[in-house]
């Protein structure tokens, strides 16, 4: 009877566009057939071609992309509800094969990766205006148009349902970010965008390459949560060869060490590309690509199955050390914050070898908690840069005094980065250590609260320099608060880390989502310690 049921409810759903999977106690996964997720990825490639016409009108060709950031974000918000509920949006645009085709999925992972998108989108824009405009920067059309390319990129990485659509977006987004990091089209700015083409096509390769594998020993590219490879398809050697390839192409991407070279160089950037680079696109890309195929295509019981899990923790906590060491000897603030970048993101990897219900929740909230932080750090240095035209910290004297509020700002950011309570690095860090005690290596433990020391001691001495060193030749006497175009962003990103940190649990509730995401993965598995 309970069989008939079932066969009569997916039949009726699946003439209305949705299908759903029953089990004794009701309905327990819903994936309905919508185009949200397509016109949240299409929406910002029509304002690029909306920008590129509008060269001659400054403040309509800036207004398309504030625009289309504020749709893109209600596009995304109005998911998030149906997928706490359980529901799983879907849409194909064409199929490729039988059984692949070219198609998004909001998922509870994918759908936090684009709202956190989506959401920084909105002040980065009214920043990037100001910041383009304060700077009289060329080819301020070119730029907002491959910016917006850029945000459908990380939209499609957030919501490709398989493989093959990732690595579409993946290598787009490589595309679409070189002529920003070019942008000041100098010798520096040539070099080190090459040095970033050479580096991400390289990681695209690597991840060709593995999907490839991965087809062919499973006939499938669909991600699956707790991943859908078993020890069945391959050996193990293969398994463990597959998992390196990918693993490298996302580190690649996401600037673990050693392969982090790429990243410090593309600071010559404008600082609302670095802000870009480092909160939503390519870095997040990298380790969202990691979380993926950890928890979506090889699943916790297996990589505990074939040892290789431990290997990645093991490189994740020595990125995180030997990253804040070097981020210690920076004078050039820029270059400070991308060696802390490497770090942080490092926890992100760190907590999804761990292969524990809360690690991988806390690195899903570390994704989130990163990128509030780092993208207001990397805009107050962008104000400090523009109004004081000094880059070093060793010449940032009593700045605190005439850019109070940036200032404020940087500290309350520097201090979440750290891990301090009631800010939104915090939660996220709790939930690692959490995870590592659960996975029964609580060393782990030991390694971030060494990283919040030294965290602490990188960040700290740029708001020691700013409060309580006095400008002996008085520089910056004349100067004062950046224009409230620069300065609203920054404050609107600050006050969502202070609000997130106290109430995690506030819409879009990234908290939820993380834990769902995580449940998802993991699908009982405890992680062998707890």
């Amino acid at each position: 009877m309970q069989e008939q049921r079932q066969d009569l409810c997916h039949l009726h759903s699946r003439k209305k566009g949705y299908s759903q999977i029953w089990t004794a106690g009701g309905v327990s996964e819903m994936t309905i057939m919508d185009c949200r997720p397509f016109l949240a990825v299409g929406v910002s490639f029509l304002a690029a071609v909306l920008i590129s016409f509008s060269r001659r009108y400054p403040n309509v060709r800036e207004s398309w992309s504030v625009i289309a950031s504020f749709i893109k974000f209600g596009l995304i918000i109005s998911m998030v509800p149906g997928v706490l509920a359980g529901v799983t949006y879907e849409w194909t645009l064409f199929q490729i094969t039988d059984t692949i085709g070219f198609t998004l999925r909001a998922d509870s992972a994918g759908i936090l990766f684009a709202c956190l998108a989506a959401l920084l989108w909105i002040p980065i824009n009214f920043y990037s205006i100001g910041y383009m405009r304060c700077n009289n920067e060329h080819e301020q059309t070119g730029y907002f148009a491959a910016f917006a390319i850029c945000m459908s990129s990380v939209m499609g990485i957030a919501m490709a349902s398989n493989l093959l659509t990732f690595f579409f977006f993946y290598e787009l987004l490589t595309i679409a970010s070189y002529p920003l990091v070019l942008h000041k089209r100098n010798e520096e700015a040539l070099l080190a965008s090459r040095k970033y083409l050479i580096y991400t096509l390289i990681s695209g390769q690597l991840f060709l390459a593995g999907l490839v594998a991965v087809y062919c020993i499973s006939g499938t590219m669909d991600f699956k949560a707790g991943g859908f490879l078993t020890t069945d398809m391959a050996p193990t050697w293969q398994l463990q060869l597959i998992f390196l390839i990918m693993i490298l192409a996302g580190s690649v991407k996401a600037a673990v060490m050693p392969l982090h070279g790429w990243l410090p160089a593309a600071m010559i950037a404008p600082t609302p590309v670095s802000a870009l680079l480092h909160a939503v696109a390519v870095v997040k890309t990298g380790v969202f690509a990691v979380l993926r195929i950890i928890g979506f295509v090889f699943g916790p019981k297996l990589l505990a199955d074939i040892g290789t899990a431990d290997i990645l923790a093991w490189f994740a906590a020595g990125s995180i050390i030997i990253s804040s060491l070097i981020a210690i000897q920076q004078d050039n603030l820029k270059r400070r914050l991308a060696f802390s970048t490497i770090g942080q993101l490092s926890y992100i990897v760190l907590g999804a070898a761990l292969l524990s219900p809360l690690s991988i929740k806390g690195a899903y909230l570390h994704l989130v908690a990163h990128a509030v932080m780092k993208i207001t750090l990397f805009m107050c240095a962008g104000v400090i840069i523009v109004r004081t035209h000094r880059s070093n910290i060793s010449e940032m004297y009593g700045i605190g005094k005439k850019m109070p509020i940036t200032m404020c700002c940087f500290t309350i950011a520097s201090l979440g980065i750290a891990g301090m309570p009631f800010l939104v690095g915090f939660i996220s860090k709790w939930n690692l250590a959490l995870g590592a005690l659960q996975s029964g290596k609580p060393l782990y433990v030991a390694v971030l609260i060494a990283s919040a020391m030294l965290a602490l001691t990188y960040l700290m001495p740029v708001c020691q320099m700013a409060y309580f060193k006095r400008d002996p030749q008085e520089q910056f006497r004349t100067y004062g608060e950046i224009s409230y175009r620069m300065l609203l962003p920054i404050c609107f990103t600050t006050i969502l880390a202070l609000v997130l940190g106290v109430m995690p649990e506030i819409s879009p509730n990234f908290y939820a989502m993380a834990s769902q995401a995580a449940d998802s993965i993991c699908q009982g598995w405890t992680g062998g310690g707890w």
